[in-house]
């Protein structure tokens, strides 16, 4: 219930600033922090009835209980009606008994004028109208009791039982409310689980059945249109294999797929070395006895020589009819049209280059074929074949694409419960839950496995700039304001632990870092920007300034502020080593920091970026740092020889920022970066980026003069604004964020070479 009781009076405070309650606020808050039961409170009715009794106050007496009676007595049954009839009767006398011990006369007289119409038809109060003429009423026989301590002292203990037990059963109505909020939201989630559980269901029969015919369609037309020979056996003369252009597998590679008796024709009569079982499937199923004229739409493309191949029909063949196919195929060669002859040259081109390579490959990319995601091509091979998407990129020249897949994906779905551009998107430590901020200031955690569900959302009042996990406990949640307060929030228990005030002159919380013991954590406070406090435009050249502090997590308090050198400036982001000992930041002045932790000094500097530096993290070894600047450039920086570069590359606008998203009539959304431009997976070897249409994983070749792209995650419409990598589990995840408030999650298996 004090959770409950804690959210109501958020839902009062904003009640009050919304009708401009100042001064009912500031009661509220006061009272609030004097509160420690954090509950409900009967001792603090009796007290303000008693409050009125004292105070000879008959309205406020009345109109507080008219409020109880109206509030929370009307809705008791009608058996209890006569109890709180008696209370009240009793609280009346209460009062008149403490005007008449006080020696207050006149509030005695004016009790019974002002209730004479309520109380003179009750037989009750007969007899108590002649009390204030008695010269001693405590001494009449009738009176005596009411003045005496006992009765005062039964009378409120008995109201008192009655209000702990009325309220115990029968909880006010914003409290109800709550507990209705949180019912219709465990439903919902079971909705959305039922929901996702029958998404995923869809859409893997309909991922099936577009892969199915997404494969028919991109067949050559000569390779459709094989099943119209009806043939039920393919044999294949060694010394044709060199010189045909239509490059078949061997019998014993064949046989593994279709049985040695008699095959149901629809199969095509072509296949690389490398295809899948999924191709070799793949085909119309006309019945077997088409007739065996139709075979002149199936030719031998470029040098229109004949495949040796057996004609099925419903009865069995000889080598007249083979003789008879292999003569009509010639004939159907000299009858193709200028056009169709000249693609099916270009598509027989292409397959030449693919088998340009040594035949000793093939064993390796059949084993592999089917376990790797293809990557785009302008090959006429199905895509379902990833042994052919590989010999394609090994192939081709320029392509920038690596020869080997370092990863498969394995899955993508999509988060959508946001309705703005996303801030932060970041995964705890374990693995297990997401946290994402977008730029209304709602934040959803949610969790992916076994199926997305968001398992809390915080909607803050203030603007929200920064977002980080604590690493332990990690279901703790650092939030940062726009207006100099860091909250710590509890994402189990849904509440706010804690709200550390930072500095009211630097009031835009820009990056949050917890230690990795997670006793402390570190925070950038920044003054307003100059050219006001909005960050979606792009910031002025000068720098703000700024404060780099530590905090510790136990105690709340600030431990130390850190120098920063040649003048305070705002610090974008911040990033700590495996062990805490080291802490590395980029600023708004192009200047990446290093902080030693155990001394709490800046160990070195030097200007990293022409512009602000984006996102800075350390290297797999912590031998170097990277770095994203507002220049477009990633640079690996050696931290062992200050300002060294170890190489240094150049990234498209979309990687980089500021990200800019197109609308209609020249409308345009720009946004600079806040959140974690690039990641890297668990060996360090790969680094994932932004794009316009979903996250790109590079590998980090030292020394290279280019990055080399190995594999394009995609799923986006919109530009992806920050990305995350987490090896938690034994499936790499990759999570990219866009501007369209979509976030998408990778499943990736990496290869072990």
């Amino acid at each position: 219930m004090g959770s409950a009781v804690e959210r109501t009076d958020e839902h009062v405070r904003e009640y009050l600033i919304y009708r401009g309650f100042t001064s009912t606020l500031k009661h509220l808050d006061s009272d609030i922090k004097a509160d420690k039961e954090k509950g409900f409170r009967v001792d603090k009715i009796i007290e303000q009835l008693q409050q009125f009794v004292q105070n000879f106050d008959l309205f406020g007496l009345k109109e507080y209980w008219v409020y109880l009676d109206r509030r929370l007595f009307c809705r008791l049954e009608d058996v209890y009606r006569s109890t709180v009839n008696k209370l009240r009767t009793s609280l009346y006398r209460y009062y008149v008994i403490c005007t008449i011990q006080r020696g207050n006369l006149e509030k005695t007289q004016e009790f019974f004028q002002r209730q004479a119409a309520e109380l003179q038809g009750q037989p009750e109060w007969r007899d108590w109208f002649i009390l204030p003429f008695i010269p001693t009423p405590e001494q009449n026989p009738a009176f005596s009791p009411y003045f005496s301590r006992q009765w005062a002292d039964t009378f409120l203990v008995s109201l008192h039982n009655f209000l702990s037990v009325l309220f115990q059963c029968m909880q006010p109505v914003l409290l109800s409310f709550d507990a209705e909020v949180q019912r219709t939201t465990r439903l919902t989630e079971e909705n959305e689980q039922l929901r996702q559980q029958l998404f995923a269901r869809q859409t893997e029969s309909r991922d099936q059945r577009e892969g199915d015919e997404r494969v028919h369609h991109k067949l050559p037309m000569y390779v459709q249109n094989a099943d119209r020979l009806g043939d039920t056996e393919l044999e294949l003369v060694p010394s044709q294999r060199g010189v045909s252009t239509v490059t078949t597998p061997s019998r014993n590679f064949f046989s593994t797929f279709l049985p040695q008796g008699r095959r149901t024709p629809g199969k095509p009569s072509q296949y690389t070395t490398g295809s899948s079982p999924s191709q070799v499937a793949v085909g119309r199923k006309d019945p077997p006895t088409n007739p065996p004229a139709k075979s002149k739409e199936v030719v031998q493309p470029k040098e229109a020589k004949p495949v040796s191949c057996q004609a099925s029909t419903s009865e069995p063949v000889n080598s007249q009819s083979q003789q008879s196919t292999n003569q009509s195929m010639n004939q159907s060669t000299n009858q193709l049209t200028h056009p169709r002859h000249k693609r099916i040259q270009d598509h027989e081109k292409e397959r030449k280059e693919l088998f340009s390579k040594p035949l000793s490959q093939a064993p390796e990319r059949k084993g592999e074929a089917g376990e790797v995601e293809p990557l785009p091509d302008t090959s006429s091979e199905p895509p379902d074949s990833s042994s052919n998407s590989r010999s394609c990129v090994g192939g081709a020249e320029g392509g920038g694409l690596s020869a080997e897949q370092p990863f498969i994906k394995l899955s993508q779905e999509e988060y959508g419960e946001h309705h703005s551009s996303i801030m932060h998107c970041r995964v705890d430590c374990s693995g297990r839950r997401v946290a994402s901020l977008d730029i209304d200031g709602v934040i959803k955690v949610w969790s992916f496995n076994p199926i997305m569900q968001t398992k809390a959302t915080i909607m803050s009042k203030s603007s929200l700039l920064s977002l980080e996990w604590a690493t332990k406990p990690d279901r703790l949640l650092l939030l940062g304001s726009g207006v100099g307060t860091v909250r710590l929030y509890d994402t189990d228990a849904k509440k706010n632990l804690y709200e550390m005030n930072i500095d009211e002159t630097h009031p835009r919380i820009l990056s949050l870092a917890c230690s990795p013991s997670g006793s402390s954590f570190v925070c950038s406070a920044a003054a307003l920007s100059r050219s006001g406090s909005s960050d979606s435009v792009p910031r002025l050249p000068i720098p703000v300034s700024g404060q780099l502090l530590l905090w510790d997590t136990k105690t709340v308090k600030q431990q130390l502020q850190f120098s920063l050198e040649p003048e305070p400036v705002a610090i974008n982001c911040t990033a700590f080593n495996h062990n805490g000992n080291l802490l590395v930041t980029g600023a708004a002045d192009g200047v990446i920091r290093l902080f030693d932790m155990q001394r709490y000094e800046s160990a070195m500097s030097w200007r990293a970026h022409d512009g602000e530096v984006y996102s800075v993290e350390f290297s797999y070894d912590e031998n170097t740092v990277f770095s994203i600047g507002e220049d477009g450039k990633f640079i690996q920086w050696n931290i062992h020889r200050c300002g060294v570069k170890q190489s240094e590359q150049a990234l498209p606008q979309d990687s980089t920022g500021p990200f800019v998203l197109s609308g209609y009539s020249g409308y345009k959304q720009v946004q600079i970066p806040r959140g974690r431009l690039f990641a890297f997976d668990s060996e360090g070897q790969h680094v994932l980026t932004c794009s316009n249409s979903g996250g790109l994983i590079y590998r980090l070749n030292n020394g290279e003069p280019a990055l080399e792209s190995v594999l394009s995650l995609g799923g986006h419409k919109a530009p992806v604004v920050t990305v995350d990598w987490s090896s938690a589990v034994d499936c790499g995840t990759c999570l990219t964020a866009s501007m369209d408030g979509k976030i998408k999650l990778s499943t990736l298996l990496a290869q072990k070479s």
